[in-house]
């Protein structure tokens, strides 16, 4: 099977046409056609079933496609680190991060890799900002130097470790009717408005398991994957909602109200790093960067807690 052929084969899968293919690939119409003829013939099978203008992938389309994805996602970090190495050579950081550390937490870290470098040479940084599981797959097949994830996913095929492990703090807007108190209980969270995590969560299964001990339930109001959106709903008033620190810390500063809650409910962070891979010394320097940075963060935090 010719690259053409593959070529073909993923666009037809993503518009659904022979003409959105051939817009997506700058061909010809009937060029597409004829390499889908030449695909189905290599392959001895029907790998679409035309209905009404359009391309239905078959079952056997379907169980080929995962496959091809996977050998171009290959093909493409390959690319991406050939240009990268004739463009800076090793000097350079490709780093992957969920939201909760990616949006304020590696940006105060770059910080302060760019106060120790001085006048030395900036690496080429990439940051990429990308759910969990796009964290996982950059770094298992070695696109990124490492990255953060959230712990809820197998982490078979990387080298890994815990970089951050919190108790869960409560979030708010000023003035709430909680912010009186120095601790909340789960209870309390039960008859307010709540801005949860997504179901899968483990902090959110930890806080439903410590309400449901106490005979109570959450009224949420809002779900979302990220801690930071919680944190931004909370404090525009939209209610209350249990995150890690670390991404209270970037809100903290615009009035966000910052309590304990009675109960650990865990955040943990885990540092993903490609499987047997030797770190540059630009990637070592800066992880001992944000391991120090984490603790300064952890310090601030303590003080919008008193």
């Amino acid at each position: 099977m010719r690259f053409a052929e593959i070529e073909t084969f993923r666009a037809l899968m993503r518009a659904g046409s022979t003409r959105k293919a051939a817009a997506l690939l700058h061909v010809t119409q009937p060029a597409i056609s004829q390499s889908l003829k030449r695909l189905e013939a290599q392959a001895g099978m029907l790998l679409f079933q035309r209905t009404g203008g359009r391309l239905v992938p078959t079952p056997e389309a379907q169980a080929l496609w995962s496959e091809v994805e996977r050998v171009f996602i290959g093909m493409e970090a390959i690319e991406h680190r050939m240009r990268s190495l004739r463009d800076f050579g090793t000097n350079q950081l490709e780093l992957s991060c969920y939201p909760a550390f990616g949006l304020g937490f590696m940006p105060r870290a770059l910080e302060r890799l760019k106060a120790q470098r001085g006048d030395n040479p900036w690496p080429q940084v990439s940051l990429q900002v990308l759910s969990s599981k796009d964290v996982r797959d950059r770094v298992a097949k070695g696109v990124s130097d490492f990255g953060l994830m959230a712990d809820e996913l197998p982490l078979e095929g990387i080298d890994h470790s815990t970089f951050a492990r919190f108790p869960g703090v409560v979030v708010m807007p000023q003035g709430h009717a909680l912010a009186r108190f120095k601790r909340v209980e789960p209870e309390q969270l039960a008859q307010v408005p709540f801005l949860a995590l997504n179901p899968e969560d483990p902090s959110h299964r930890g806080l439903e398991t410590a309400l449901a001990e106490r005979g109570a339930s959450l009224r949420v109001m809002v779900q979302t994957p990220y801690a930071a959106s919680v944190c931004e709903m909370a404090v525009r008033g939209l209610g209350v909602g249990l995150v890690n620190p670390v991404t209270a810390l970037d809100y903290a500063e615009r009035g966000l109200v910052v309590r304990r809650l009675s109960v650990d409910v865990f955040f943990s962070c885990v540092l993903a790093l490609p499987a047997g891979k030797v770190l540059s010394t630009t990637a070592r320097d800066f992880l001992s960067l944000m391991r120090r940075q984490l603790a300064e963060d952890e310090k601030r935090i303590q003080r919008y807690l008193r």
